[in-house]
C-alpha cells in the first residue's frame, strides 16, 4: 500500500506579512497531482492543517476545495488535528466526510478506532492521534502521570489493544502530532513544552509499522519507521536550508517500509545574509539572491542611514532586517554604577548612544539635538512642579 505523508500545512499563515495563500494553493495542486501521478492509495495529514484555531475564510475555502478534489480522486485521506488547529472546529462533519473517504480524527475518544483499508496483502489499520494536550486528556486516557510522554504512552496502549484484536498480519500506521526526541525544531513551531519537557522518545510508538509525524517543520527520519514529513512551505528564515518535501511511503506485505521524498513547489527561495551594509550591497556573490526572500543581519558598528531602502534597491524581496553590530570588548568588567558615577544626564545619554553604536559617538548636530531635548524636559518638569505648588 502506498501512502503520501504530509503535515503542517498551516493554511492562512503569512511569511513576514507576505500572504502565502497562492503558494499554499500551488502546494495543494501539487499534492493532488502527486496522488494521481504516483498512484497513491491514501493520504496522511499529520496535523496543523490551519495556522490558527479560527482560520480566515480564504484558508477555509482552500481546505474545502482540497477535500473535494481528494474525494473526487477516490483516494482515502486520514487527517488529524494539530496544536494550531481547533480540534472541535476541524472535526465538524467528520461523520459525513468519512462517507466520502475523508477521515478526520480530532477526538481523543476515537484513538483506538482505526480507519481500515485493504490491499492485495490484507488489511492496514490507520490510527489517528490528534495533538493531545496533557492537562486536558490525562484523565480521559487514564495516563499514569501528567506530561506528553505519559499521555502518548496511554494513547498507544489503546492502539495496541485494538491491534491485538485484529487478524494476524494486519499492518498498522499511526498519525501523531507531537515533538519526538531526536527531531530538530525550527523557529516557526509553537512551543508545546509542559513542565519543561515536550519531547517524547520514539520508543513510545514501538509495535506499529509506520509512524507519520507532524509538528516539526523539517523533513526528518528518526528511525526507518518514524518520520516527520515537515511543512510544505518555509514559515521562518530558520528553514532557509530545508528541502521541503512529502514522504511517499510504500508498505509491503510484511510491514516493510520503503520511503521516497517528493519535492514541494518553492514559491521563492530564502536567504540569510550577514555583514556590513556596503559589503551586502557590493559583493557580486550575493547576486544569486536577488529574487530570494532575504533576512539581512547588519554588523556595521554604527547603524547605517536608511538601510532597508538601500537593501531593497538590490534585493527587492528583503523582508527582515536585524542589527548585530561588531563591538570592541572595552570596559566590559566595569559595573553599570561605576560607568555612571560623576556623569551628567547628557553624558550618560551620549555614552548610551556610543554603546549601542559600538563605540561610534554623536556628531555635533546630534549632540545639539540631545542637549535641546534635555533642556525641554527640564523646562517641562519645572513648569509642572510650579503649577502643582500653586
Amino acid at each position: 500500500m502506498r501512502f503520501l505523508h504530509t503535515s503542517d500545512w498551516h493554511l492562512g499563515r503569512s511569511f513576514h506579512r507576505v500572504g502565502l495563500l497562492g503558494a499554499q494553493t500551488a502546494f495543494l495542486d501539487h499534492l493532488v497531482a502527486t496522488v494521481r501521478d504516483r498512484e497513491v492509495d491514501a493520504v496522511l495529514v499529520a496535523g496543523d492543517v490551519y495556522d490558527r484555531a479560527v482560520p480566515p475564510l480564504p484558508a477555509v475555502e482552500l481546505f474545502d476545495r482540497a477535500l473535494h478534489r481528494l474525494a473526487e480522486a477516490g483516494v482515502p485521506t486520514v487527517m488529524i488535528s494539530g496544536n494550531h488547529d481547533s480540534a472541535r472546529r476541524l472535526g465538524v462533519g467528520a461523520g459525513l466526510l468519512g462517507r466520502a473517504g475523508i477521515h478526520l480524527r480530532t477526538d481523543p475518544a476515537g484513538i483506538g478506532t482505526p480507519v481500515v483499508l485493504a490491499d492485495a496483502h490484507g488489511e492496514v489499520a490507520l490510527y489517528g492521534l490528534p495533538y493531545l494536550e496533557p492537562a486536558l486528556v490525562r484523565e480521559q486516557l487514564g495516563a499514569a502521570r501528567s506530561g506528553h510522554e505519559a499521555v502518548l504512552a496511554a494513547a498507544m496502549d489503546r492502539v495496541r489493544a485494538d491491534l491485538a484484536t485484529r487478524p494476524d498480519g494486519t499492518r498498522s500506521v499511526v498519525l501523531v502530532h507531537a515533538f519526538v526526541a531526536g527531531g530538530a525544531p525550527s523557529d516557526s513551531e509553537r512551543d508545546i513544552t509542559v513542565g519543561g519537557v515536550a519531547a517524547v522518545p520514539a520508543a513510545v510508538f514501538d509495535g506499529v509499522d509506520y509512524v507519520a509525524l507532524g509538528h516539526l517543520h523539517g523533513s526528518q527520519t528518526l528511525t526507518p519507521r518514524v518520520r516527520y514529513s515537515g511543512s510544505p512551505l518555509a514559515y521562518s528564515f530558520s528553514e532557509a536550508d530545508h528541502r521541503k518535501t512529502m514522504w511517499l511511503v510504500d508498505l509491503d506485505a510484511d510491514g516493510g517500509i520503503a520511503a521516497e521524498r517528493v519535492d514541494c513547489p518553492v514559491p521563492r527561495p530564502l536567504a540569510r545574509l550577514r555583514g556590513r551594509l556596503e559589503e551586502l550591497l557590493d559583493d557580486p556573490a550575493h547576486e544569486r539572491h536577488r529574487d530570494s526572500w532575504i533576512e539581512a543581519t547588519l554588523t556595521d558598528a554604527v547603524r547605517p542611514h536608511d538601510p532597508m531602502a538601500r537593501l531593497t534597491a538590490r534585493f527587492p524581496h528583503t523582508l527582515s532586517l536585524v542589527f548585530d553590530p561588531e563591538r570592541a570588548d572595552t570596559d566590559s568588567l566595569a559595573s553599570y554604577a561605576q560607568r555612571l558615577r560623576g556623569r551628567s544626564d547628557q553624558q550618560i545619554a551620549e555614552d548610551f548612544v556610543s554603546h549601542v553604536r559600538a563605540g561610534g559617538g554623536l556628531d555635533p548636530a546630534e549632540r545639539a539635538v540631545l542637549h535641546g531635548a534635555f533642556d525641554d524636559v527640564r523646562v517641562e518638569a519645572a513648569t509642572t512642579e510650579r503649577e502643582a505648588g500653586r
